[in-house]
């Protein structure tokens, strides 16, 4: 793939959490906008924070990018505290902000030599030409923020946060306002920061977004954490199931955990939403049990979104 290559990190320690957040809680004045969250993240992975306005997702990413700290609890990137250690960890932390930022009449060209100019001191930092050329702005590079679109202001900050070639990178909400080609690039851009050996969390509202380009999601509501953990293991928590049996089931046969979740469509056809995966197996052995005949018995895998829901309750 042409354009700014991302380099590889050591792999020494890399079991070890690049991101560990422990008893995390944050307070402004009697709001306690995070309410003891751990949380861990890993090199070579996209771990996609989710959550409604006001979960405390930004509270929580404020604390690790060192720009507040924490009422109690500790936070600790590449080992290092992101306050007291902040002039060590900066040139190797890249932070991509929603907006602004940026003067109006700043040129992309210029604002990103400036960029890369301020980590020639760190462990590594990107060509200005090239990065601007991975972020398809390479025709808007003397064009001011200002006449920049929605999509291409997005492309511009992205390219800001990796000037360092950063070890960890924090991006909010990264593909806000961009048009489809431009999520194609930006997607495979987090891939391939991720896959170098980089740390990235990515904070963002695009459900689908994060479904596509995440290893780990964390999903927050009112300052706690709801759930933490690799994808798959996040949308298999819970399953659909659609059941179809030659006779209608008499429900006064079924065990009272069935009955509560099995709901009829019509006779003989039956579905069970957000199912846990014991419940499926207890299904099957009681249907095998009674010698209900069966036409269909089918499970899915929930969607993020599905899950997202039902934790926080959106509608």
């Amino acid at each position: 793939m042409s354009g700014t290559q991302i380099p590889s990190f050591s792999r020494i320690n890399q079991e070890d959490p690049t991101l560990v957040i422990e008893d995390l809680v944050v307070r402004y004045g009697d709001l306690r906008a995070v309410e003891g969250v751990s949380l861990k993240a890993w090199a070579g992975q996209v771990t996609a924070v989710l959550g409604p306005n006001g979960a405390g997702k930004t509270s929580t990413i404020e604390v690790c990018e060192g720009i507040r700290r924490p009422t109690s609890g500790w936070v600790r990137i590449l080992g290092l505290d992101p306050v007291r250690d902040r002039r060590i960890l900066r040139p190797q932390m890249g932070v991509m902000l929603q907006e602004g930022g940026i003067y109006p009449s700043a040129r992309p060209l210029d604002t990103i030599r400036q960029y890369c100019g301020l980590y020639k001191r760190g462990p590594s930092h990107a060509d200005p030409e090239e990065l601007l050329e991975r972020v398809g702005l390479a025709d808007r590079r003397r064009t001011p923020w200002r006449r920049l679109s929605g999509g291409e202001k997005q492309r511009l900050s992205l390219a800001m946060a990796l000037a360092a070639r950063p070890r960890i990178a924090f991006l909010d909400e990264p593909t806000s306002g961009v048009d489809v080609n431009g999520r194609t690039m930006i997607r495979e851009i987090i891939r391939e920061l991720a896959d170098s050996g980089s740390t990235v969390i990515l904070a963002t509202h695009e459900l689908d977004e994060a479904e596509k380009v995440s290893d780990r999601v964390a999903i927050f509501d009112h300052g706690q954490l709801l759930v933490e953990g690799p994808l798959d293991s996040v949308r298999r928590a819970r399953r659909s199931v659609r059941l179809r049996t030659v006779q209608p089931i008499t429900w006064d046969a079924l065990p009272s955990e069935l009955i509560t979740w099995l709901v009829e469509e019509s006779p003989g056809t039956y579905v069970i939403d957000d199912a846990p995966t014991d419940l499926v197996a207890k299904l099957a052995v009681w249907l095998n049990e009674n010698g209900i005949e069966v036409i269909e018995l089918r499970t899915g895998i929930s969607t993020l979104e599905d899950v997202f829901k039902r934790l926080t309750g959106a509608q």
